[in-house]
This record gives C-alpha cells, structure tokens and sequence, in this order.
C-alpha cells in the first residue's frame, strides 16, 4: 500500500534483523534492510525511510558514524540497537541524535511499541503550530530551519527540537527529567549530560539574545526555561 512506512533495519544480525522485520511487518509497515554499515547511507538514500533502526556493532562502518552521517542531511527519526547497556553508550547515541535506544535482547511488544512511539513523536499534531517566532529568532518544524538575527543557523535536529520546546513554553521551568522526555521521548535513565550539552551550544549559537527580551536560562537546583521579559 502506498501509503505504509517504512522502516529501515541495518543489522548483520539475520536472525535479529527477521524478527524485527517479521514483528513490523504484522504491524502493518513496510520493511528494507541492510547488513553493513558503509553500504547503510547509499540504502537509506534509496528507501527513503520513515525510520531507522540501526544497530552499533556493524562492519564497514559502526552505527555511531552512520547516525552522524545521517544527521547531517536527515531527521528520520533514529533508533539505536545494541547490546551494550552502559549509560555512556545511550547518551552518545542521544548526543549524534537518536531519538530512541533499544538494548538486546529486547522484549517484542516493547520494541514495536517505541517504534510506535517514536514514529507518532515525529510527525507535529495538527493542533501545534510548526513554527515558533520571538523577537530576532524564527523556528520551524516543518522546515527544520532556525532563523537568528536574519541569517539560518546550521543546527541538528535535537538542538533545534529543544529550543522549539522551551520557546514554545516561555518562563516554565523544566527539569533536565522533563526535557528528555519531552523531546528525546526517552524515560529518565540516570544521566541528564546530554540536555547540559544541548543548551550550551544553544546559548552560543543564540549569543545575545538578551537584547531581544529573552534567553535561554539555567534555574539553579532546577533546570532550564525559555525566560522572556
């Protein structure tokens, strides 16, 4: 059917890459696959798809470099699968801009159900406007474009989705907790380094922003908000 999604798995696991390909595919989806990590980009161009499933252990190239390459021209929602559990890995992966981390082995219905998840987070509600502007700053969703003092500011999809959502709630307070799930859709793992980082390269790609009546801004103890005066 023309108007399923597709969803590509890069894994040289055959027998992991089936079993998702089998859980997906009764859910409705559309599935391609890949076994190599240097052959994974020129797979992706090709698919088109609506969400990667990538795992980290793959020759010719590892899932973290593929995700960085994807990143540079794509926000198809990403999830990582590995075997590995260590706290580092899941915040590299949210770091290169994973939307989502699955460790191996992984339970059936949780899988399917953060594809789900995942899927329904990246496409706006009709509801939300795509686009947010305040003084000096443009940000659209639609578009993945973020204006700043008139000129386009190059910035990867997590940063540009963080600053949309705290520009969308002005002077609310959020936890680090809240932010990362709110925008990474992730539940509360332990290590909230990732959401620090982002706002650091916000605030020094949004240097000045103070003379245009509002700033990122740390609450001490808290977390952050979108302060305007």
């Amino acid at each position: 059917m023309a108007d399923k999604q597709t969803i590509m798995i890069v894994d040289d696991d055959r027998n992991i890459a089936q079993l998702i390909r089998l859980l997906l595919e009764r859910e409705g989806y559309a599935i391609t696959t890949c076994e190599r990590g240097d052959e994974a980009l020129k797979a992706f161009t090709a698919a088109s798809p609506d969400l990667l499933l990538l795992d980290i252990m793959l020759p010719g190239m590892d899932g973290w470099q593929v995700c960085r390459a994807v990143r540079q021209h794509s926000a198809v929602p990403i999830i990582m699968l590995s075997a590995k559990d260590e706290t580092f890995d899941k915040v590299l992966g949210l770091e290169l801009g994973a939307d989502d981390y699955i460790t191996k082995p992984f339970d059936n219905k949780e899988l399917v159900a953060r594809v789900k998840a995942v899927l329904r987070r990246s496409v706006p509600a009709e509801s939300e406007p795509d686009a947010i502007s305040w003084p000096g700053l443009s940000v659209s969703l639609n578009k993945y474009e973020v204006q700043f003092r008139g000129r386009q500011l190059e910035m990867p999809p997590k940063e540009l989705e963080l600053l949309y959502f705290l520009a969308s709630h002005k002077n609310r307070v959020f936890t680090r907790e809240q932010l990362l799930e709110q925008v990474w859709g992730f539940d509360f793992f332990g290590d909230s380094r990732t959401v620090d980082q982002h706002i650091k390269r916000l605030r020094e790609k949004l240097s000045g922003s103070e003379e245009f009546g509002w700033q990122i801004k740390t609450v001490w103890g808290v977390g952050y908000k979108f302060e305007v005066q």
